[in-house]
């Protein structure tokens, strides 16, 4: 049943961190700053977008590496990171390793299928095996096992000066519990649910059953805690994009506007093959937003969120949006800043 009179539990935000070609450093600067602010803010989260070949970040958990020793208490995530570009047993050590660098706060989001553009980079990725990888669930499978601490090799022992484990390590207690899932799609969040994960639901899904994209969100989450050993109370984080306009410029509002105006065609119609369906961009005040949001089908079943930030705006920008999101529209979806 939908659980629109419960408070919002947990509130996030989701960035991409770009960055100028000529000077890398000063946006991976500014991707910190705005995490470290996110904690001064409140915020139960921090998300990072992962990009690869691109103007973006392409190694989100050197990132949230650094973050970590940033800050203190926020919960740092990647939403998502695309296997296929990955080795499933060398992402589970970095993985348990920056676990360990940040007290257990990390949260890693994955996902799966053949890496973007494909064809024109796997000469570069996979030169030997390009056309057997297996970019299936699969991949998922075989992190999910080594991160559980399950064997990675049938030798464990001495041998000369060194000792040898068989699972990775470090082992990370307790990682494998905030592994999370970025699914668009029935059969994704079917198997989410089915493998204990918890499931990350975007601005993005496949028009299956309906062309609502709140009705299809709804759908997915509803499948996913069906399928899962938890049920109802099985963690699902909503990712759409929100952009609070209280303390905003006039310059800024209609910046805001012209981008969710250029980007509104698209919300329409399913989009491509692949019928993809996209949320409208939310613009407005705190209130305005809280009120479409507590009348959105797929906000009502959730009470943890990661709001994500617009792609390509300034860094003043994303400080005014972020105060924003904690001290206006989070306390209006009743959420409350963590200490």
């Amino acid at each position: 049943m939908p659980r629109s009179s419960e408070p919002l539990r947990k509130l996030g935000f989701l960035t991409i961190g770009l960055f100028d070609e000529a000077d890398p450093r000063r946006g991976h600067e500014a991707t910190l700053a705005i995490i470290e602010l996110g904690e001064r803010l409140g915020f139960d989260s921090a998300w990072v977008r992962h990009r690869h070949l691109q103007y973006g970040i392409s190694s989100p958990v050197a990132v949230l590496a650094a973050a970590s020793q940033r800050t203190s208490r926020i919960q740092l995530g990647t939403a998502v990171i695309p296997l296929g570009w990955e080795n499933p047993l060398r992402l589970a050590e970095d993985l348990a390793t920056v676990d360990i660098l940040s007290g257990g706060r990390l949260n890693p989001g994955v996902s799966v299928g053949p890496p973007m553009r494909y064809d024109e980079v796997k000469g570069a990725l996979y030169p030997d095996t390009s056309d057997t990888e297996d970019f299936s669930y699969e991949r998922v499978r075989r992190l999910m096992a080594f991160v559980r601490g399950e064997a990675a090799t049938d030798f464990r022992g001495t041998e000369g000066f060194e000792e040898f484990s068989d699972r990775v390590q470090p082992h990370a207690p307790g990682l494998a519990r905030r592994m999370w899932y970025g699914g668009a799609s029935l059969r994704s969040a079917r198997w989410a649910g089915e493998q204990g994960m918890n499931f990350l639901t975007s601005s993005v899904v496949k028009a299956e059953e309906s062309e609502d994209f709140a009705e299809i969100q709804l759908s997915h989450i509803r499948t996913f805690r069906a399928h899962h050993p938890d049920g109802d109370r099985a963690r699902v984080s909503q990712g759409l994009v929100v952009i609070p306009t209280d303390t905003a410029s006039p310059e800024q509002r209609a910046k805001y506007e012209a981008y969710a105006r250029k980007r509104m065609p698209r919300t329409a119609s399913p989009q491509g093959p692949a019928r993809m369906m996209f949320a409208p961009d939310l613009v407005g005040s705190s209130a305005e937003i809280a009120e479409r949001l507590h009348a959105h089908a797929g906000f009502q079943e959730v009470d943890e969120v990661a709001f994500a930030l617009p792609f390509s705006f300034e860094h003043d920008d994303y400080v005014q949006i972020l105060t924003d999101i904690a001290t206006a529209l989070g306390p209006a979806l009743g959420w409350q800043p963590s200490a």
